[in-house]
């Protein structure tokens, strides 16, 4: 098996699993929170419905091209979960609803958003 590996560029060392600062948009109160704190800072909201493998996919696929050293607050939003979070953010941000979404707030309002594949294509260095 191993030489399978090698060959293919396999490996039996465990990837380490890259951890995001992520912070969980659980209320719809944060919502206001988000927009307020855009003023000074970018935020970004990456809606991900844990029952879709497409979205698990582009998840996985964010967070190991993610660049730790953005100067931006990361939202997590489960929107199974929170379906009424996942509505608001759509009527606040005035984004229609998708999944998965990343959506990029400054100054109160989405600058930018993606979803499937199109949200590992943006250059989120512009944005901050």
């Amino acid at each position: 098996m191993s030489f399978i590996n090698k060959l293919f560029g396999g490996s039996n060392e465990p990837k380490e699993e890259k951890v995001l600062p992520w912070k969980a948009l659980t209320t719809v109160a944060q919502l206001d929170e988000i927009a307020e704190k855009s003023k000074t800072k970018t935020q970004i909201i990456f809606k991900h419905s844990t029952r879709c493998g497409i979205s698990k996919m582009a998840m996985n696929q964010f967070v190991d091209d993610y660049d730790v050293d953005l100067n931006v607050d990361l939202y997590y939003l489960d929107l199974l979960n929170f379906r009424d979070v996942s509505s608001e953010t759509g009527y606040k941000f005035q984004v229609l609803h998708e999944s998965p979404q990343l959506l990029i707030i400054k100054n109160g309002v989405s600058v930018a958003h993606a979803s499937h594949g199109a949200i590992n294509s943006m250059d989120l260095q512009r944005y901050v």
